[in-house]
């Protein structure tokens, strides 16, 4: 206990010290990572596996779920199948035990995590979901998410229905998205009830011809039975093909006790993860699927309304580990940029002549699929290069000191020595520390590309390789 006690406060230094500086790879599964990497490569080392060894990387396991604020029933029930499994024939007549035991740990966690994607209800006329939640959890942000997701990808006419009465400004704030999404907004200034704004909404929806329907409900601080009466009063009106809960994935285990209050009391049909980008520790979004018995369907990774996607298990548990998430990153590059753009870019990356135009032409994609951190997130190891994302005066900065280098320089920074780093400095009106710090986080970015081409330390996923998922689904489509 003493042991649990001392790495969790180490584990709050770590937190508090990245807080404090930049944000470096997956933030919200970093320190997570960090230690199934560490016990994989001890595991990985060994040509036999001992049941002690399989004792001690369980135990290992188990403190590293824990710390990361992992409910501990759900750590429980997964430490006990992957025992189950790890001393079973499987690893132990293994020629790869090691290696075994890793395929174990992420079956068992794609199991944990929901283990297929859960579609969503898409029958409906018109389509209707409730998207429910507390105060804070991103529920009204997610909601004019939900509706652009809906549109973008499903080729639905959406309305958003302002029934959040209950927080001020709540209705001003969809209104708000809803123009930045260009999705319509129902609301009625005098509206008495939510129940008739909903009744008024659904209406107005018919006479419009919209074929989904988004309404944003009131939360509160917390659970209590007025506010369950309400959702319950308008679920009635609605009724709703999906119910979707709203849960911060930054609150930790306080996440699972909501979403379990709200599935007892109301009929859910799936569960969307805000603020997935965050810097916390990843708990929740291991907990709450198997902890409520409800699938989770969206994620939400970033403050740009595009920033939802659907919540891939296998997928999820492979950032977890380390492994990246190439299949979602090439998602994310097509939904932003054109195809062509798109693997031309990882083309040029891949084969290192990628320049300098490119990669500022690139940056403003990237910040559109959740920034460079979630990015590099999705990559092999990409959770553990410290290459830092850009902010705005960091992107401004950037912009001003590519601007004032020559072509030749912006297609060969190996030609930058320190004369003309001093020249770039003052005419972009920044410092030489500065101009070392982009070409040094264009230098990594290069290398982290690089691996992707089948000649880094992960073969297998050269270019071929990762542009085949897209040129897979165009034939399918044609």
């Amino acid at each position: 206990m003493a042991r649990l006690l001392r790495r969790r406060t180490e584990h709050g230094s770590r937190t508090l010290r990245r807080s404090a500086g930049a944000r470096t790879g997956d933030v919200m599964f970093e320190s997570l990572t960090e230690r199934f990497s560490s016990i994989f490569t001890r595991l990985k080392g060994k040509g036999r596996l001992s049941q002690a060894d399989l004792r001690s990387a369980l135990r290992e396991v188990r403190l590293a779920l824990l710390e990361a604020d992992v409910n501990i029933q759900v750590v429980n029930s997964l430490c006990e199948r992957i025992a189950k499994r790890g001393r079973g024939a499987e690893v132990s007549k293994s020629l790869t035990p090691g290696q075994q035991v890793i395929k174990i740990v992420h079956s068992e966690l794609v199991r944990t995590l929901g283990e297929e994607p859960a579609p969503l209800v898409l029958e409906g006329s018109p389509l209707t979901v409730m998207v429910v939640g507390l105060q804070g959890s991103g529920k009204t942000t997610t909601a004019a998410k939900l509706a652009l997701h809906l549109r973008e990808k499903y080729r639905k006419h959406p309305l958003l229905v302002a029934a959040d009465l209950q927080r001020p400004a709540a209705v001003e704030q969809l209104v708000t998205l809803g123009e930045r999404a260009g999705v319509a907004v129902y609301r009625e200034p005098e509206a008495s009830s939510p129940q008739r704004v909903v009744r008024a909404g659904l209406r107005h929806a018919r006479g419009q011809g919209n074929d989904a329907v988004v309404i944003d409900t009131a939360g509160r601080l917390q659970i209590d039975q007025r506010l369950m009466s309400e959702l319950a009063a308008m679920a009635e009106i609605a009724r709703p093909q999906e119910t979707l809960l709203v849960v911060d994935a930054m609150t930790g285990q306080d996440a699972v006790t909501v979403a379990q209050g709200f599935a007892e009391r109301v009929d859910l049909t799936g569960i969307v993860l805000s603020k997935l980008d965050g810097d916390a520790r990843g708990g929740a979004a291991i907990s709450v699927s198997e902890a409520t018995g409800r699938k989770v369907k969206l994620v939400g990774e970033g403050e740009e309304l595009a920033a939802l996607s659907v919540f891939h298990p296998d997928r999820m548990a492979s950032r977890i580990l380390g492994m990246g998430d190439v299949l979602t990153l090439i998602e994310k590059a097509e939904a932003v940029t054109p195809r062509a753009d798109a693997e031309k870019f990882v083309r040029a990356a891949t084969s290192q002549s990628l320049g300098l135009d490119d990669f500022l032409e690139q940056l403003h994609s990237l910040r559109r699929m959740g920034g460079m951190d979630a990015v590099l997130a999705m990559m092999p190891g990409g959770a553990r290069t410290g290459i830092a994302g850009l902010s705005d005066d960091e992107m401004r900065r950037t912009v001003g000191i590519i601007h004032s280098m020559t072509p030749e320089e912006r297609r060969n920074p190996k030609l930058i020595t320190g004369s003309r780093r001093r020249r770039i400095a003052t005419g972009s009106g920044t410092t030489v520390t500065a101009v070392n710090r982009l070409l040094k986080r264009f230098a990594d970015t290069q290398k982290m590309m690089n691996m992707l081409s089948g000649r880094g330390k992960f073969p297998g996923m050269g270019m071929e390789g990762l542009l085949q998922p897209a040129r897979a689904r165009r034939r399918r489509k044609r």
